[in-house]
């Protein structure tokens, strides 16, 4: 079958270089409107061979074997993560599932050192203070933060993303530790000290940046137990999912002070935000924009693309599949 004809439903927009190349390779159909595809998935999916989801598109089992029994061949996700995805039951029906791993590691990791520095310097207060016109006299003792040099950074999850925030850390001259499933070798923990149990990385972390990926046994990892082992005054920050975090110890700690200040790219319940994170001073808080840079959504675009030519087209599986 000329590889024109395969079908492929687009859940979402990309932009018009994606959209591009998805039209040379595919007979496409693109869900327009930029807000989730919702009900109308399963009628927009039916007699497509592919389908490129994006990360508000859940894809349990049963959802899946429709989407199997409806002619669908292969899917794909608009994601590094693919917990959205029920991967096994995708396995057990046939169906490759694609996911965008490397291409936004830097953009994510650019914003983590942005939210490092926010929550250590306290540049968010301190922008609130200027823009509310409330900025007086030059004082020695107002507005103060703290300097990253000579602080342990503790990178929760060392996978792509964590051994970028840990490179772009170094510059800093922070002093790195991590915890992972496994230690890394040597070229590439760069001098980077494991620890085989997140409590004891908790314990000397300064800074905590949150890279790990969203399983069953992340998920609610940070508790109030872990958050009371954090030196007190350290800063907690998140690039992975909302839910590797419990919101309600989390905002306890910050309004006791026992954790200092939080910079936050991601939430438990996106879009909807704890009202209480907002009413407090030491939180940088952004709308989950960790790969929100051009380059690095275009180029996951062309990774979800690729990953689904190259198993539609050529009946081989990418490195991007992530249940050979």
């Amino acid at each position: 079958m000329d590889r024109r004809r395969r079908k492929l439903l687009i859940t979402r927009a990309l932009s018009d270089r994606v959209l591009a190349h998805a039209r040379e390779n595919f007979s496409t159909t693109v869900w327009s409107k930029d807000e989730p595809i919702g009900a109308k998935f399963d009628a927009a999916a039916r007699g497509q061979d592919a389908v490129l989801v994006m990360p508000t598109e859940a894809l349990d089992a049963t959802r899946l074997t429709r989407l199997r029994d409806d002619g669908v061949r292969a899917v794909a996700t608009f994601s590094v993560g693919y917990d959205h995805i029920d991967v096994a039951a995708a396995s057990r029906l046939g169906l490759p599932v694609f996911h965008t791993p490397d291409v936004l590691s830097d953009a994510v990791a650019d914003l983590a050192m942005f939210l490092i520095l926010a929550a250590t310097r306290g540049t968010t207060q301190s922008e609130r203070i200027l823009r509310a016109g409330q900025w007086g006299p030059w004082s020695p003792t107002a507005m103060l933060g703290r300097q990253l040099g000579g602080l342990r950074l503790g990178v929760y999850g060392m996978g792509r993303i964590g051994r970028a925030v840990a490179r772009r850390a170094r510059a800093f001259d922070l002093e790195i530790h991590y915890h992972n499933r496994s230690q890394l070798a040597p070229p590439l923990e760069q001098g980077a000290r494991f620890h085989a149990e997140i409590d004891t990385l908790m314990r000397v972390s300064d800074v905590l940046c949150i890279c790990a990926p969203a399983t069953a046994q992340t998920r609610a990892s940070i508790n109030a137990q872990r958050l009371s082992l954090l030196p007190t005054g350290a800063a907690v920050v998140n690039v992975a999912r909302g839910d590797l975090i419990d919101e309600d110890a989390l905002i306890a700690a910050l309004e006791s002070g026992r954790i200092g200040s939080v910079g936050l790219d991601v939430f438990q319940n996106e879009p909807h935000v704890d009202r209480r994170f907002l009413e407090l001073a030491n939180t940088t808080l952004l709308p989950h924009i960790g790969s929100a840079t051009q380059d690095a959504r275009d180029q996951m675009g062309m990774l979800a693309l690729t990953g689904l030519t190259t198993y539609l087209v050529h009946g081989k599986l990418a490195a991007s599949c992530v249940n050979p």
